[in-house]
This record gives C-alpha cells, sequence and structure tokens, in this order.
C-alpha cells in the first residue's frame, strides 16, 4: 500500500487535512501530473483516501485520508523514527 516513491509523503501531506491537487504538487515537489494521478488513484482505490469533485466552475477536487488513511500515522512515524536511528553510512 506504501510502494511507490510519492506514496508515504502523500499520506504525511494529507494528514493533515484535505488539499487540493495544486497543493499536494506543490508540497510534494512537483512530481509528474501522470505520477502523482497515479499514486492517487491507487490510494483512492486501497480504500486510503477520498477523492471529492465539487460542482463549481471551474471544478474542485480535494483529496482527503479516510480513517483507515489516518491508522498510517504511527506507522509513518515508525518508519522516520527507525530512519533518524539508523543514518546512512
Amino acid at each position: 500500500m506504501l510502494s511507490g516513491k510519492w506514496t508515504a509523503m502523500l499520506v504525511r501531506e494529507l494528514l493533515c487535512g484535505p488539499l487540493r491537487f495544486g497543493e499536494l504538487r506543490a508540497a510534494l515537489g512537483n512530481p509528474s501530473a501522470k505520477t502523482l494521478t497515479d499514486r492517487l488513484r491507487a490510494l483512492e482505490h486501497d480504500g486510503v483516501l477520498t477523492r471529492t469533485l465539487y460542482p463549481e466552475i471551474p471544478p474542485r477536487v480535494e483529496y482527503e485520508l479516510t480513517e483507515r488513511g489516518r491508522e498510517l500515522w504511527p506507522v509513518l512515524t515508525a518508519l522516520h523514527d527507525w530512519g533518524v536511528g539508523h543514518p546512512r553510512a
């Protein structure tokens, strides 16, 4: 579920609340739109986030973690803590 270059970082960014595509892209350092779209679709398929389309002009889309997605917080924290305790040689 957390495979892929941008997946863990996407979850990390969404832990603070819902974000739009452009906001996510900027927060991650501008990955390609295709890559980001693919990762978001995979996370939506896995039930980690929801995609809400607002019928406005222009259309607005927001991505938000589901309860299942928020449960990844301790996993990401553990990975971070492990990385800090085991720096590259």
